[in-house]
């Protein structure tokens, strides 16, 4: 013990001789006395934490070690004071701190002696503290300290939730003095329990027979383990003894801090040793700037739910049914963590492959958006093509064909029109396709040619040929489109051999002549519509945009309607015509999307009322009524344009209200366009008869056909105080009346 004792004071004298003068004025200096040896992990997890907080401020520590775990002998204390003395007599410090109870103990006896200019006095560490106890060395307004408190209690409650089946608990505590500290927290706990399981509380026990005592594996059963650092022999047990005997126990261990969480102990809620250390700094900090201060006692709890993966997986417990947050040390590596280097080596060393990488799936976007669009353009131009009713040829300049639509191939009876690496001629052993081509060659500047079928049917179309060139691969050709007017010409030559007799004895022969040469004059413009729009795309080229996508759409929405129309009325002097049921709201709703633009853009709001629990379901034909009301709705829209300034209107109204009376449906459409002078609304319904308001009469003269001849309603207009106001009164279908 003598050599020892030199050994040491050699020691704190080199320390001290090295401190003399090494900071310079400003620089606050701290006097650690830790109660154990250098390499006790507890204490030096501690210091560490307190180190990290100074190491960017003006604060200095010098660490003395007691090693009270080998030697507390009172000779021992005395020697040491008179050490220290001897180093204080060199240096002097602001503020001193104890480790634990052995330096605390020790700095307030030989307070006097170690501290001459009064500095403060900060403990850390302890579990029990009196102020009375202070009181006896004069020193209440000096001590201020951390409070260690081990969640003893809390864990002994947590124990039962994770192993519900427990029927013993070991609770392991040593003879030191913190272990006497803290003894009443586990007598406490120990009578909590009661009855509810055994517990054995170990403290006088040799470690060879703690080893064995847990050698082997007891079922439903758990160790407690506090500390362990004295036996009953007084021999002082090193941490990685220790730690050897929690990874050897074979049943799970408990703990209260994270001194052995990574050394075989199972987990628990756990005092984070380094985060003590740094919360004491931060306090003490605070007491060095303000040294006046009243004292501060306080207890940490930076306790943390920590339990180790592979334990838990060998005794089958889940730390889940806490239902409290937690962590798990020893967890399954990561792909990620397994191979970081590799990882690492790829982005460090070759981040060319990132780049790399994005350019190709850049590129690879590209290419897809535009094999989609290209796509799409495709489709639409396919749809565009199949949608016209009269046949189209797409050549190029060279006569090869580039595209076709079906009626084309219908209208041939060509029905491998697929190859598009083939000229119209290729075809002339079909006897149809040879017909048209030596017609062509005769046109003689004439744009109509008739055309026979094998079953000697008689067709007339007018050809209408279109040149186009587009600027990006440099090519041209013609597009090629035969209207079919086979129909009109028949009305027009009938209607020239018998005109008088049409109009005076066949009402159904002159709306067929009427209604032929509607479809006469629309179709050619019809056609041309479709052509500028499909010659539009193509003279666009990749460049199209979704705006321009949704003009060509509605463009062949319409050009899909009124060829629907068109058909439809050529279909309604036909004998075999059949009536369907439909509903009336859904073809008000799809005629006033038709005019949609229109009104928008003229300022006309539209009010589309219908009544609740109306039955809308009638018989007839729907085109023909569309028709109808689309023709009134044009007729208010152009009369509410020209009369807004003469009757100072602001905004037109078109009311279009639904409703049932009976066992009918009555539409009525009124508008505030000025109404209709009563010398012209008893004539509206004539046949030609037209004025500024009602538009063409020949449109109302249709609508008195289709719904009272046709549809065996009545139509009506009269004026009322907010203008003109048609009213259509037809009758339900009497098969779904019920609905």
């Amino acid at each position: 013990m003598h050599k020892l004792f030199i050994k040491r004071f050699l020691l704190i004298f080199i320390i001290s001789f090295f401190s003399i003068n090494l900071y310079a004025s400003g620089v606050k200096n701290v006097l650690i006395i830790n109660s154990y040896h250098k390499g006790f992990d507890w204490s030096d997890k501690v210091i560490k934490g307190m180190e990290e907080v100074f190491y960017k401020t003006n604060i200095d520590i010098n660490v003395l070690y007691m090693d009270s775990k080998r030697i507390t002998s009172q000779k021992y204390y005395n020697k040491l004071k008179e050490l220290y003395l001897l180093q204080l007599s060199k240096h002097k410090y602001d503020l001193v701190v104890a480790i634990d109870p052995f330096a605390y103990e020790f700095v307030l006896k030989y307070y006097k002696d170690l501290c001459t200019n009064g500095q403060p006095v900060y403990f850390i560490g302890l579990e029990q503290f009196s102020r009375e106890y202070v009181k006896q060395f004069n020193l209440e307004d000096k001590v201020s300290g951390m409070m260690e408190r081990r969640a003893i209690p809390e864990t002994i409650k947590m124990i039962p939730k994770i192993m519900p089946d427990i029927k013993k608990l070991y609770i392991i505590n040593d003879k030191s003095a913190n272990g006497d500290d803290s003894e009443p927290y586990i007598k406490e706990a120990i009578n909590e329990i009661g009855n509810k399981y055994k517990v054995e509380y170990i403290r006088n026990i040799t470690f060879d027979k703690l080893n064995k005592k847990f050698s082997k594996f007891k079922k439903n059963e758990a160790i407690f383990f506090i500390r362990f650092y004295n036996d009953s022999t007084g021999k002082l047990n090193k941490n990685y003894e220790i730690a050897s005997f929690i990874e050897n126990a074979k049943l799970p261990v408990f703990i209260t801090d994270d001194l052995f969480i990574n050394a075989g102990a199972f987990g628990g809620k756990l005092v984070n040793i380094k985060q003590l250390g740094k919360n004491s700094a931060k306090v003490i900090m605070k007491i060095l700037e303000d040294p006046s201060m009243s004292p501060i006692i306080q207890t940490d709890l930076s306790y943390s739910y920590v339990f180790d993966y592979q334990k838990a997986k060998e005794f089958f417990l889940s730390p889940e049914l806490l239902h409290k947050k937690f962590e798990y040390v020893n967890a399954p590596v990561s792909f990620f963590d397994k191979y970081r280097k590799f990882i690492d080596f790829v982005f460090v060393l070759s981040p060319f492959l990132l780049f790399l990488t994005l350019g190709l799936i850049h590129n690879l976007y590209h290419r897809i958006k535009n094999a989609k669009k290209l796509k799409q353009r495709m489709e639409f131009d396919k749809v565009l093509l199949n949608s016209v009713q009269s046949p189209i040829l797409w050549q190029d300049q060279n006569g090869y064909i580039v595209d076709s639509n079906s009626k084309f191939k219908e209208f041939l009876e060509l029905f491998t029109l697929e190859d598009k690496s083939r000229k119209l001629k290729d075809y002339i052993e079909n006897d149809n396709v040879n017909n048209l081509l030596k017609m062509i060659k005769n046109l003689a500047g004439k744009n109509e040619i008739t055309f026979k079928t094998d079953e000697d049917k008689e067709y007339i179309f007018m050809l209408n040929q279109t040149n186009y060139t587009e600027n990006i691969f440099k090519t041209s050709g013609t597009v090629t489109v035969f209207t079919d007017v086979t129909k009109e010409k028949a009305a027009l030559q009938e209607k020239m051999k018998h005109q008088e007799f049409i109009i005076q004895q066949s009402k159904l022969a002159e709306i067929g002549e009427i209604f032929s040469s509607i479809a006469h004059q629309w179709k050619s413009p019809l056609v041309e519509i479709a052509t500028i729009a499909q010659e539009q795309i193509y003279e666009n080229g990749t460049q199209e945009d979704e705006e321009s996508s949704k003009f060509v759409n509605d463009i062949m929405f319409q050009v899909r309607y009124m060829t629907e129309t068109i058909n439809d009325f050529q279909n309604f002097i036909k004998p075999s015509n059949q009536k369907t049921v439909f509903d009336i709201y859904e073809s008000v709703v799809r005629m006033m999307e038709i005019v949609r633009h229109n009104i928008k853009y003229n300022y006309i709001k539209v009010n589309i009322n219908v009544a609740k629990n109306c039955n809308l379901n009638i018989l007839g034909y729907k085109n023909e009524l569309m028709q109808t009301l689309l023709n009134i709705v044009n007729n208010a829209k152009e009369a509410i344009i020209k009369n807004k300034k003469a009757n100072n209107i602001k905004k037109g109204v078109i009311n279009i209200s639904i409703k049932n009376i009976d066992n009918y449906v009555l539409i009525e459409i009124e508008d505030n366009g000025g109404g209709i002078s009563k010398e012209h609304i008893n004539n509206v319904f004539e046949p030609y008869y037209t004025t500024k308001h009602t538009g063409h009469g020949i449109g109302l003269y249709m609508a008195r056909l289709i719904i009272e001849d046709k549809m065996g309603g009545v139509i009506s207009v009269i004026n009322t105080e907010l203008g003109a106001k048609f009213s259509i009164k037809l009758e339900l279908n009497h098969e779904d009346i019920s609905a």
